[in-house]
């Protein structure tokens, strides 16, 4: 059988804590675990063993891939049960397992889950609708044809991965200048620690003497 090569090393698969009441939704989470396995893709979820993230888990591990899961740790007595598989990494809160998710993987998929599935898939559109990740995850004017695309569809997991190793990230005039990795490196700095707070200027890699805070700023120092 000839090898399927992918262009991602990892991919973060979102799904419910719970298996749902189908069959076919339980069967699915099985089907793209061994999709991801037949690329020789590792796995990056939220950790739990339980529902459809535990079948998925599962299935990646059993094919001798990877499975990283990032669990808060305030979640694991409820979403870990038994023995857990691959490689679990405990945080602190829901922001900072969404961020490592995202920071670990090299696209997005998410299969059938509640209100904490659904939060998780639309923070990574929006990251990507702002330029933030280029990984990949209208009729009214509020979402432009682009930033539609940002999401696509498969009835099976074969199609799905195929999708997703074809797709291509489009950004709009505006997007495309934003530099999201900049903002942590600038600061303020006061002209003169005297001196209210809005006669602050905006600098680069600098920390505001005294912690000040600034509210308005003036040109970019280099």
């Amino acid at each position: 059988m000839e090898e399927i090569k992918s262009r991602f090393e990892r991919i973060c698969v979102f799904g419910g804590s719970s298996s749902g009441k189908k069959a076919s939704y339980q069967e699915a989470a099985v089907e793209l675990g061994k999709e991801l396995v037949e690329r020789r893709i590792d796995l990056v979820y939220g950790g739990g063993s339980v529902g459809l993230m535990g079948l998925v888990s599962q299935a990646v591990h059993d094919g001798g891939r990877h499975v990283l899961g990032v669990i808060p740790k305030t979640l694991m007595p409820r979403e870990i049960t038994g023995e857990t598989v691959g490689e679990v990494r405990a945080v602190s809160d829901m922001h900072q397992r969404k961020a490592e998710m995202a920071r670990q993987a090299d696209a997005f998929i998410a299969l059938p889950g509640g209100y904490g599935t659904l939060e998780e898939l639309l923070e990574v559109i929006t990251w990507a609708q702002l330029g933030i990740h280029r990984k990949p995850a209208v009729d009214e004017g509020f979402i432009s044809p682009i930033s539609r695309r940002i999401i696509v569809s498969a009835p099976t997991a074969k199609q799905l991965v195929r999708q997703l190793e074809e797709y291509v990230p489009e950004y709009d005039e505006i997007t495309s200048k934003l530099v999201w990795d900049e903002v942590d490196r600038l600061s303020y700095e006061c002209l003169n620690p005297e001196l209210p707070p809005d006669t602050c200027h905006l600098v680069s890699a600098t920390r505001a003497p005294g912690g000040a805070f600034c509210w308005k700023f003036g040109t970019l120092k280099a």
